[in-house]
């Protein structure tokens, strides 16, 4: 193992959980000095990703870590390209009035079931209809006792006409 390895997965230990660095993949060393390591990445959820490091490495001096990443491979699984968000809202606009039109297209299909709403309607008006055999009137459902419902009414009529009245005087 060379000191660049050493160096490379020290490095990656400080930023990836333990267990998370396989295999050294390659090693591309350069003339200048640099060299860049690619471990196998053992990541959960990363099939195909491998870990990057590249490393510098001057005459008489200990080698040093430029910088360590996560990059994707070959088959590697990626998150979709990013889009603008003033595109992402115009298909959702677009989207939205597609509803609508299809919204509007039912309710022109549904009219002819309209008119047979409209005739059921009619045999639903709450005691209207002499034959459908219910007879509900408004003091039925409000608990005026049968034969005061001219009272009340006239009650009604006095309170509405008079407006407040004066205190009796003691």
């Amino acid at each position: 193992m060379s000191s660049q390895e050493d160096v490379a997965r020290a490095a990656l230990a400080e930023i990836s959980p333990a267990g998370t660095v396989g295999a050294l993949l390659e090693h591309d060393a350069l003339d200048d000095g640099t060299a860049t390591l690619r471990f196998a990445s053992t990541l959960s959820g990363y099939p195909g990703w491998h870990w990057s490091v590249s490393v510098a490495e001057t005459p008489g001096e200990e080698p040093t870590v430029m910088e360590a990443e996560l990059m994707p491979g070959d088959g590697a699984l990626l998150a979709p390209d990013w889009v603008p968000w003033d595109e992402r809202l115009e298909d959702y606009r677009t989207a939205q009035a597609l509803i609508a039109a299809e919204s509007v297209a039912d309710v022109d299909d549904d009219e002819d079931d309209l008119d047979l709403d409209d005739e059921r309607e009619d045999d639903d008006d709450l005691g209207d209809d002499p034959d459908d055999g219910i007879d509900f009137e408004f003091d039925d459902l409000v608990g005026v006792p049968p034969g005061r419902e001219d009272e009340q009414d006239e009650a009604e009529a006095e309170a509405d006409d008079d407006g407040p009245e004066q205190p009796d005087e003691v």
